[in-house]
C-alpha cells in the first residue's frame, strides 16, 4: 500500500525549514570595503576614523559607513570603483604606518549569524580576493644550514679536545676549518664525516686546513625541505587567522602560490604572510658597544645591534642560544609584576638544555633578545614596481640573568598587547625554514567575480528551468512531485555547503548543474518504474508503492558508485578539482534523500488518501 509515516513528514518539514534558514544568508550581498589595520607606529582609534572620513568626503568618494573594531577600521564603500579609488587615496594619506587592503564585508543580519547561519564561501574566481606569489630565499636557507653546521663542528672539536683557530662559513659557500696542529687533521675529518654526514671534505691550501661543502644531494634536499616546510608553515598561519579553504601550493623549484578567497580580513592575512618574524636569544659579548658603533670595529666573536626605542648600541655574541624554530609553544599575556605585554616561551629539549647550561654558568651576565622582522615593501625602480624586503633586527630585551631557567621562560620588552599577540601567533604557527618574499600580489576585483557568478547561476538556472518544464509536460502530476524534490535538493545543497564552510568555485557551479542532472536520473527511474507497474496491471496506488520500492535499490547503487568517485576526487585532487568534488558529494547525498523519500511523501499526499483511485497522471 502507498503509505508514508507521519514522523517522516515531520522530518521532511524540519529539513525544509532548516534548509531555507541556512540558505538565507546567501541572499545578502557583501559590501565592497577597505580594511585598515595598524603597522608599527600606527594607531587605529576615533581620531583615525575622523581623519579617514574627512579624506573620503574631500575626495568625494561615496561610502556607506566606517566601522571601528579591535582589529582595525572597516570602510564600507558603495561600489567596486569607489573601493579601488578609496584604497589608493587612503594609502597615499596614511603612508607606511598602516596596512590598507581591499576587503569584502558581510551584511548578514546578526540574528542569522547568532544561529550559526553564514553565506557560502566563494572562490577567487567568483568572489575575488588576494593572490600572492611568494619566493623562498634559497641563499638564506643554505646560509642557515651552513651556519648551523659550523656551530656543530666547533662543538664537536671542543668536545673531543681538538684545537682549532678558525671555523667560519665562507661568503662564497662552504666552511673553512683551521686546526692548530696539522696532525689532528685525520681525526677531525673522521669526526666531522661521522657526525655531520651532509658535508663533503676537501684539503685546504695549508696542511692544517679542511674545507667542507654541502653535497649536491644534500643541497637539493635542503632546498626542497625548506620549500615544503614553508608551505606547511604558511598553511598553519592562515589557519590561525581563520581563512577557510585557502590555496597554498608549490610552483616550480622555489615559489609558493597563496590564494585567499572569501576572507574577512585581508589586511591581517597580508601582514601575517608577508612578514617573517622570529626571536633569537644571544649572550652579551665583551667590548665597548658605543665605540664599536662609532668606529665600525666590532669584535670578531660579536655582532652589533641596537635597542628598540632608544637606539642604544649593544654587542651580542654571534652564537645563538635559542631561536624561533626551536620553539614548542608561545602564548601572549601580561607580566604580573610590571603589567607589560609579554610572550611565554617553551623551547624544545635541545634548546632548553642549551639555555639551562648557559644560565647555570652565567647568572649575573646579560642576555639579549633580538626581534627579527622581514617586511616586503614596494618600490619604483626604473619605472617598475619591485617588491624589496626590508629586514629589521632590534634588541627588545637586554637584561641580566637573575636565575637559572631552561625550557620555559618569558620574553618582555614588546610595545603593545597586539604586537605580543602577533609575535606569539607567528612563533606558534612555526618558523619559516627560509625567508619568503612576496614577488607578486594580485587583487581579484569583485566585479569580475560578480560576472562569473551571474553567468554560472544563469547556466544552472536555465538547466533547472528546462528540466522543470520538461517534467511538467512529460510526467504531468508526477512532474510536480519531481519538481518539488528537485527544488528541495537545490536548497539542501546550498544550505549544506554554507554550513560546512565549503568554498564554491566555477567548477563547483558545474557540480551543482551535474547534481541537478543526477537527481533527474533518479526521478526518471522512479516514474518509469511506476509506468511499468501500471502496464503490468497493478492499481495506481500499488503501482506507485512498487515503483518507489523497486527503483530505490537501483538509485542507491548508482549514487554510491558516483559518491565513491567524488570522494576519490576530493582525496587526490587539488584546487578546482577538490571544489567540484565537494559539491558533487553533497549533491549526491541530498538527491538520494529528496528523490527516494521526499518525492514519495509528496506523492502519498496527493494519491494516498484516495480509496477508489482508477488512474494517475504520469
Amino acid at each position: 500500500m502507498l503509505e508514508y509515516a507521519r514522523w517522516k513528514y515531520i522530518v521532511a518539514a524540519l529539513v525544509f525549514v532548516l534548509a531555507t534558514l541556512y540558505s538565507l544568508p546567501n541572499l545578502f550581498p557583501q559590501d565592497t570595503a577597505v580594511q585598515i589595520s595598524a603597522a608599527r607606529g600606527g594607531v587605529v582609534d576615533e581620531a583615525l576614523k575622523e581623519k579617514i572620513q574627512g579624506v573620503l568626503e574631500s575626495g568625494q568618494i561615496g561610502f556607506k559607513s566606517l566601522d571601528l573594531s579591535d582589529t582595525g577600521l572597516l570602510v564600507r564603500l558603495t561600489d567596486p570603483n569607489s573601493q579601488v579609488h578609496a584604497a589608493d587615496t587612503i594609502r597615499e594619506t596614511l603612508g607606511s604606518d598602516y596596512v590598507v587592503a581591499l576587503n569584502l564585508a558581510s551584511t548578514v543580519p546578526q540574528w542569522l549569524t547568532n544561529l550559526g547561519a553564514k553565506p557560502m564561501l566563494l572562490g577567487l574566481d567568483l568572489q575575488g580576493g588576494v593572490h600572492f606569489l611568494m619566493e623562498v630565499d634559497q641563499a638564506a636557507a643554505l646560509e642557515n644550514r651552513e651556519t648551523a653546521d659550523a656551530e656543530n663542528i666547533r662543538g664537536l672539536l671542543r668536545e673531543n679536545k681538538i684545537g682549532y683557530t678558525q671555523v667560519e662559513r665562507l661568503r662564497s659557500g662552504g666552511i673553512t676549518i683551521k686546526l692548530r696542529d696539522a696532525s689532528d687533521r685525520a681525526s677531525a675529518a673522521s669526526l666531522i664525516g661521522r657526525d655531520v654526514p651532509g658535508l663533503e671534505l676537501t684539503d685546504g691550501v695549508e696542511a692544517n686546513v679542511i674545507v667542507a661543502k654541502l653535497r649536491e644531494t644534500e643541497l637539493k634536499a635542503i632546498l626542497d625541505n625548506a620549500l615544503e616546510q614553508n608551505i606547511g608553515t604558511l598553511r598553519k598561519r592562515i589557519n590561525e587567522i581563520g581563512v577557510a579553504e585557502p590555496i597554498v601550493q608549490r610552483q616550480g623549484s622555489n615559489r609558493i602560490v597563496v590564494q585567499l578567497p572569501g576572507v574577512q580580513d585581508t589586511a591581517q592575512a597580508k601582514k601575517i604572510l608577508g612578514a617573517t618574524a622570529t626571536l633569537e636569544y644571544r649572550a652579551a659579548a665583551d667590548g665597548n658597544a658605543i665605540e664599536a658603533a662609532q668606529t665600525g670595529r666590532v669584535p670578531p666573536d660579536a655582532r652589533l645591534y641596537y635597542m628598540r626605542g632608544t637606539h642604544q648600541p649593544v654587542l651580542l655574541s654571534k652564537r645563538i642560544l635559542a631561536s624561533g624554530d626551536q620553539l614548542v609553544g608561545a602564548n601572549s599575556g601580561f607580566d604580573p609584576q610590571t603589567n607589560s605585554p609579554m610572550v611565554s616561551i617553551t623551547l624544545n629539549a635541545a634548546a632548553g638544555q642549551r639555555m639551562l647550561d648557559f644560565t647555570t654558568d652565567n647568572v649575573g651576565r646579560a642576555m639579549g633578545v633580538v626581534y627579527i622582522e622581514r617586511i616586503p615593501e614596494t618600490k619604483i625602480i626604473d619605472g617598475k614596481e619591485v617588491i624589496v624586503p626590508r629586514v629589521t633586527e632590534e634588541v627588545i630585551s637586554y637584561a641580566r640573568v637573575n636565575g637559572v631557567f631552561g625550557r620555559k621562560f618569558q620574553t618582555t620588552g614588546l610595545e603593545s598587547a597586539q604586537e605580543a599577540s602577533q609575535l606569539a601567533l607567528l612563533l606558534r604557527a612555526g618558523s619559516l625554514a627560509a625567508p619568503v618574499d612576496i614577488v607578486e600580489e594580485r587583487i581579484i576585483g569583485p566585479s569580475l567575480g560578480k560576472e562569473n557568478i551571474e553567468k554560472g547561476w544563469m547556466a544552472v538556472s536555465f538547466s533547472f528551468i528546462f528540466v522543470l518544464v520538461f517534467f511538467l509536460i512529460y510526467y504531468k502530476v508526477f512532474g510536480i512531485v519531481t519538481n518539488v524534490a528537485l527544488l528541495l535538493n537545490l536548497l539542501l545543497v546550498v544550505a549544506v555547503m554554507s554550513l560546512l564552510g565549503a568554498t564554491l568555485t566555477l567548477p563547483g557551479l558545474a557540480g551543482i548543474a551535474l547534481t541537478v542532472g543526477m537527481s533527474v536520473d533518479a526521478n526518471v527511474l522512479i516514474n518509469e518504474r511506476i509506468r511499468e507497474e501500471l502496464r503490468a496491471g497493478l492499481n495506481p496506488q500499488a503501482a506507485i508503492a512498487e515503483g518507489y520500492e523497486k527503483a530505490s535499490g537501483t538509485i542507491w547503487d548508482a549514487n554510491v558508485t558516483a559518491l565513491l568517485a567524488g570522494v576519490a576526487l576530493f582525496a587526490f585532487g587539488t584546487g578546482p578539482v577538490k571544489g567540484f568534488a565537494v559539491t558533487l558529494c553533497v549533491g549526491i547525498l541530498t538527491s538520494i534523500y529528496t528523490a527516494v523519500s521526499v518525492s514519495r511523501g509528496v506523492a502519498t499526499l496527493i494519491y494516498g488518501n484516495r480509496k477508489k483511485l482508477k488512474k494517475i497522471a504520469i
